[in-house]
């Protein structure tokens, strides 16, 4: 039977050492207490393991039950919760009456110990017949002098009185537990006590703790936790009275135990909606970031503050300054974590002191010793960014602090630090000037390729003036240092041995490893990049490459082959040369025109030479010809637009469709209606005290504002629950069943609704469960016996550990009163949808293309689909993937019969899902879109969970 071959289990042992009933046998029968220990010990391992020992148990009780050593009676206990006690009929085993006679002995027992272990073990016994006999002996231990005793025997009776007979065997249980609660001092007996009356007699725990109500405070943490568990239960049930129990919860705020201040604040938030109640769960979250040193304590009461913050909005932002001093901790997941809530929440009165804060944290990790301190830098840089994109005029107070943090060791800091730059450069004019003198001033301090091109952009985008186009020339050709780059000797004879020499003041020539990989453009498309590694920190230490002291960085990355770098100089030495022409006479442009041309030539000669590790690829010599070209004066005023204008243009329209689109996302979040048209307003000054405290009035006013607006949001949630509602058994079953799926995000909870559609009792009606994916069955569900036409919800947990499409499979299985076989319902398969664990999330393209580089797992899908046109095709795949397409707008406009288009989710256990669409509208095919979906991920599960997911979802 089921419920033989799946019984509870109290405690795992493993042992890897065999044994034989006859040795265990002889160990027991000897006087040695050691040798029975040891015997014990085996005998309940062999049981668990699933051997019959059926002839021990008589050589157990005469040599086992006479013993006074204490480890052998509590080995004893467990042999005894170990056994089967019942037939294959669910009768009671004669044999148990002695067992039954040794038990009343221990509770009559005068040693203590023997007393605690044995009502500990009576908690675990579910036979009525044995517990029976027992009762008055439990109940006489109430009275024991020590408190060990008591403490156990209230467990005892509490789980006596769960039983199905337990009201019949102890009628008067509630008065006794009452009484003892009453004169009881010692603390864990007042709480078992306590949670006796909770669970099975409500009303005179709550005179209780009604009686003692000034005296709360004064308790200690236990029983303070079990008050708490019972005002959540009392409110839940009859939210009218919270009001006279949130004063005590208040009172509890001020607790010594950080446990029952966390409860306190919990319990507050989900019982009163009330600004007073709120202000003091924040401020209680708030020292608990503080004064916790476990990190997971910090990254829990992070997300109540998450929680509370899509509420409570304004109450948090009071509180701010206290979230950040979490910044503290050296941990990064808390860091980003606060960093993350502490960005929702600034607002023009506190971004002064958030920026204030954030500054400092700058400066501390300039501390060599920090832990993780270019990461941590990282972020900081990354939320000062966020900062001055909402509120543009704190720019200029942090602009110069993270500009000295340009030559960063970390490429990707430096990289935030420079679009920081590059973005206010556009945005805020005021600060061009100051910043572009500060940028030419660092310069010659970057180490980074991508770095370099950034800032040369910069500089050729935004030096107009005479003095900061010569000033930007003067440091170009300073980081480029002496011409030729390569000397006349190795360019003429072009061998290109180990014994070769650059012109770099004699050094030998660096082997540097090169990658040549395809690049992910900005579209999603492919191109071919040749180049070493992007960081220069790693060149720092390449024998024979001119050293940075002399300020000769750019000298440096173009000999170690980064010609994108070369291309970029070229470019910006050609828009530097047309902006000097108006200002200056013709003598002097022509100068600067030819040393720039001097430099593009010197970069293509080096290209070119096989002194290098490798040759020049040929975008970048198209790059460089065309600024030698423009460098010669063979250019019309159209080609000098596209020169000089063409980039800020594009730029500039980039950075306003992301202010556009940020401040839709604002405009959408604050359009949601606060309050109903026609709710009324309650002014709740003007409401009758009658002796209620301010706090008591708020809840009043901030329940009956929920009770307003609170029924479309219940409609909405009958709704969703209807939509999750699965048919497991077709109607001529002869046990229906329907499954209602609530997905958390850890674990899934199936409530199964079983009813008997026949005119017999089914009994032993039990739900098997089996699970396919990354999900595991937490617990097996219990038995049941439904009479007919009676109904049952059966509820099941199972744990998720990925982010996998996964699948339920089950049976239910019942014997009917006259039938001796059991007979089997097959329930129709649960698949889990993978896309309730993920949600749409925002990455910098940088980062997007960066993982999209890193990540091992790609699954490549055809287009295959009915859509004739591009953008509804994009938004069908958006919709049904939940994710966000990164591409701006702007980029997606027009109809040239091809997109491409970037998608990125985050899924709960924090892994990332990478989309690219690219996507062709064959005309010569009458309109059909062809083209790949490609997803690329860290783990298999999403990649081929969302393969699927738009395998199927591709239709219209």
């Amino acid at each position: 039977m089921a419920n033989q071959s799946e019984r509870s289990c109290s405690m795992l042992v493993y042992s890897d050492k065999p044994a034989s009933a006859n040795e265990i046998k002889e160990a027991l029968e000897g006087n040695d207490p050691d040798a029975k220990v040891e015997a014990m010990q085996k005998a309940i391992t062999m049981l668990l393991n699933g051997e019959q020992l059926p002839a021990l148990f008589i050589t157990i009780v005469r040599y086992v039950l006479p013993s006074e050593d204490h480890t052998v009676q509590k080995l004893l206990l467990l042999y005894l919760e170990t056994i089967e006690k019942t037939d294959a009929n669910g009768k009671i085993l004669p044999e148990m009456i002695l067992i039954c006679q040794n038990l009343r002995n221990n509770l009559q027992h005068p040693n203590e110990y023997l007393r605690g272990a044995t009502l500990r073990f009576l908690c675990r016994i579910h036979e009525e017949e044995i517990l029976e006999p027992l009762t008055p002996s439990i109940l006489q231990c109430l009275e024991h002098r020590h408190s060990f005793v008591r403490r156990n025997a209230v467990l005892a009776i509490n789980a006596l009185y769960k039983l199905p007979k337990g009201e019949m065997l102890l009628q008067d249980a509630p008065e006794l537990i009452e009484k003892v609660l009453q004169n009881e001092q010692d603390l864990s007996t007042r709480r078992n006590a306590f949670q006796f009356l909770t669970a099975f007699d409500q009303p005179r725990a709550i005179n209780y703790l009604l009686s003692q109500v000034d005296n709360v405070a004064l308790w200690g943490g236990l029983l303070q936790l079990a008050v708490l568990d019972l005002i959540r239960k009392v409110c839940r049930n009859n939210p009218g009275e919270k009001g006279k129990y949130i004063k005590i919860i208040v009172a509890l705020l001020q607790s010594t135990s950080t446990a029952v201040v966390y409860e306190c604040a919990v319990t507050l938030v989900g019982l009163s909606s009330a600004p007073t109640a709120v202000r003091a769960a924040a401020n209680c979250y708030c020292q608990l970031l503080v004064s916790q040193s476990d990190n997971n304590v910090k990254l829990i009461v992070l997300d109540r503050l998450v929680e509370l913050k899509g509420k409570h909005r304004e109450v948090l932002q009071e509180v701010l300054l206290d979230i950040l001093r979490a910044l503290a901790s050296p941990n990064l997941d808390i860091r980003q974590k606060t960093l993350d809530l502490a960005l929702d929440l600034i607002t023009h009165r506190n971004i002064d002191e958030v920026v204030a804060v954030l500054k400092k944290e700058i400066v501390k990790t300039q501390n060599k010793d920090l832990e993780k301190g270019a990461e941590y830098r990282q972020l900081l840089v990354q939320a000062i960014h966020s900062c001055a994109v909402k509120f543009p005029d704190v720019a200029g107070n942090v602009l110069h602090l993270l500009m000295d943090f340009l030559g960063d060791a970390n490429t990707a800091a430096a990289l935030d630090v420079v679009f920081f730059v590059r973005e206010v450069m556009e945005t805020n004019e005021g600060l061009r000037p100051t910043v572009l003198a500060r940028l030419l001033d660092s310069f010659t301090e970057i180490r980074s390729s991508r770095v370099g091109t950034c800032s040369l952009w910069i500089a050729g985008e935004y030096a107009v003036t005479q003095a900061d186009i010569e000033e930007a020339l003067k440091t170009i050709k300073a980081a480029v240092g002496p011409l030729p780059l390569v000397s006349e000797k190795e360019g003429e004879d072009g061998e290109g041995d180990a014994d070769g020499k650059l012109a770099n003041g004699g050094g030998d020539k660096p082997q540097l490893p090169a990658t040549n990989r395809p690049a992910v453009l900005a579209d999603g498309s492919y191109a071919t990049q040749v180049a070493v590694v992007d960081t220069f920190a790693a060149n720092y230490s390449v024998a024979g490459i001119a050293s940075t002291a002399d300020g000769h960085n750019l000298r440096t990355m173009l000999l170690s082959g980064d010609y994108f770098l070369g291309s970029v100089v070229a470019v910006t030495l050609a828009k530097l040369v047309l902006r000097l022409r108006p200002l200056l006479a013709a003598p002097a442009t022509n100068r600067a025109a030819a040393e720039a041309m001097l430099v593009c030539a010197s970069i293509v000669r080096l290209g070119t030479s096989n002194a290098t590790p490798q040759p020049i690829d040929d975008v970048s010599h198209d790059r460089i010809s065309a600024a030698l070209q423009v460098l010669s004066g063979e250019s019309d005023e159209d080609l000098q637009h596209v020169w000089l204008e063409g980039g800020r243009e594009a730029f500039a329209r980039t950075i306003a469709d992301k202010q556009s689109l940020a401040a839709a996302e604002a405009k959408t979040e604050e359009a949601k209606a606060v309050a109903q048209p026609d709710e009324l307003v309650d002014f709740h000054h003007l409401r009758a005290r009658r002796g209620l405290t301010q706090l008591e009035i708020e809840d009043q006013v901030a329940t009956d504002l929920q009770r307003a607006t609170g029924t479309a949001d219940a409609d909405s949630a009958d709704a969703n629950r209807l939509n999750r509602v699965l048919q497991l058994t077709g109607f001529s079953d002869p046990v229906y069943a329907e499954a209602y799926v609530t997905v958390h995000q850890y674990d899934i909870v199936l409530d199964v609704s079983v009813q008997n559609r026949t005119t017999a009792t089914l009994q032993n009606l039990n739900l098997e469960l089996a699970t396919m994916g990354d999900l595991k069955l937490v617990e097996r569900p219990q038995n049941h016996t439904l009479g007919p036409g009676a109904s049952k919800t059966i509820r099941a947990n199972i744990k998720v550990s990925s982010t996998e499409t996964g699948a339920i499979f089950g049976n239910i299985v019942y014997e009917g009163t006259g039938a001796a076989e059991r007979s089997v319902v097959v329930l129709n398969d649960i698949h889990i949808d993978i896309m309730d664990y993920i949600a749409p999330a925002s990455v910098p393209d940088v980062q997007f293309r960066s993982m999209w580089a890193e990540f091992e797992w790609e699954n490549k899908v055809a287009v295959n689909t009915t859509f004739t046109e591009l953008d509804k095709f994009l938004n069908h795949i958006v919709t049904s993937t939940n994710m966000k397409c990164l591409t701006p707008p702007a980029a997606l406009e027009g109809s040239c019969g091809f997109l491409a288009a970037n998608l990125y989710a985050k899924s709960v256990f924090g892994e990332d899902a990478l989309v690219n669409v690219s996507v062709e509208k064959q005309e010569d095919a009458g309109g059909k879109l062809a083209g790949f979906i490609r997803i690329r991920s860290k783990t298999q599960g999403i990649a081929l969970s969302l393969g699927d997911k738009l395998i199927l979802k591709q239709k219209a």
